[in-house]
């Protein structure tokens, strides 16, 4: 429990302790009772979870620990509350994980946070679609293991199997828009763009772990609507973020090689060139749009450059930031605001 005692300390020493929680938690679902493990399948398992679930930047899963604290209103937390808080958070971190095993084979990725993807290991191949299902099976056996006995469980269940619908079908609005049949860039419009992020990214990456912070504190989710809704807005900010640093972002500093051009994907950037081209410009994204060749890429690129989307990025991200700022002093509560804010602060003009 030293560990847990580090995590009222420095960022540095709460990423320590919360790592230590993900080897406790590993621990328990190798030796979970509900299956017998042989050496090899345990080994399987311990090194697909190494692999997918710890080597993010884990700020969902830490946001959940320092927004459990906000809304305490409290210096220090028990070792124990620090503990649930972690255990909650890595449930969120084993989530993100499933999502991406899955998305990069439906996507054809090639990295991942700065390495192959999982489905490229030579062994693995699409054994990581079950890996996807057992990742996502993990989670209700942490949740029964450490808060069965808790009288927010079946609320915590009712959290994790909604988000988990909105993200998937999130997914399915994003795969439809970008491979259902023809290519067809005349569909890539601000609301369909807002729709996808929001069902997709925002309501796992940012309401999740503020709505796990919550149930844990006591409250009913239904009283915090209008956070619920600042929160996905600075969630979709947050993909538009990534839409931006995957194309205009250096791959070393974000780990991953941005493919949004050749995926035809409903990025933000596509959307904004297609709102403000002309004729010439609205041709050459018709015709190189959605290309794995270089020539093709560097043509839309050239396209972004011309219609300086980098300046209307800056001026989006700039009005964005006012705006929210604005919906979180509205907010009754200091402690959510102070939660809200904290979130804001972490992605704010973010280089990765």
């Amino acid at each position: 429990m030293a560990a847990a005692a580090a995590a009222n300390g420095t960022a540095v020493d709460l990423k320590a302790a919360f790592r230590e929680v993900y080897l406790q938690l590993k621990s328990e679902l190798l030796e979970d009772p509900a299956f017998d493990y042989t050496e090899d399948s345990r080994l399987w398992i311990e090194q697909m979870l190494d692999y997918n679930v710890p080597g993010g930047k884990l700020n969902r899963g830490i946001s959940v620990i320092d927004s459990y604290k906000s809304l305490k209103e409290v210096n220090e937390l028990s070792n124990d509350d620090i503990f649930l808080a972690s255990a909650l958070g890595w449930c969120i971190e084993w989530l993100q994980a499933y999502f991406l095993v899955l998305d990069d084979i439906m996507d054809n990725s090639h990295t991942r946070r700065g390495q192959p993807c999982w489905f490229r290991q030579p062994k693995v191949g699409l054994i990581a679609a079950n890996d996807g299902i057992l990742l996502r099976n993990h989670i209700p056996r942490i949740l029964k293991r450490h808060f069965r006995e808790k009288s927010y469980y079946v609320d915590l269940l009712d959290l994790f199997n909604e988000v988990e619908f909105q993200t998937a079908s999130g997914q399915m609005l994003d795969l439809i828009t970008t491979h259902e049949g023809e290519k067809d860039l005349s569909k890539y419009k601000m609301p369909v763009y807002r729709r996808i992020v929001q069902y997709k990214t925002a309501y796992y990456s940012f309401y999740l772990p503020v709505a796990c912070a919550l149930l844990m504190s006591g409250e009913n989710l239904a009283n915090f609507v209008a956070a619920k809704e600042i929160l996905i807005e600075m969630g979709t900010y947050f993909q538009v973020q990534d839409d931006y640093l995957d194309c205009f972002g250096d791959p070393e500093v974000i780990g991953k090689i941005g493919t949004d051009i050749e995926d035809f994907k409903c990025s933000w950037l596509i959307v904004q060139a297609l709102e403000r081209a002309n004729e010439g410009q609205m041709k050459v994204l018709y015709e190189s749009y959605g290309k794995s060749d270089p020539t093709s890429v560097a043509k839309v690129k050239a396209v972004y450059g011309d219609l300086n989307l980098q300046a209307v990025f800056a001026e989006y991200e700039g009005a964005s930031y006012v705006q929210l700022i604005s919906s979180i002093e509205a907010q009754p509560s200091k402690a959510v605001q102070e939660v809200l804010k904290s979130f804001l602060h972490k992605i704010y003009k973010r280089q990765k």
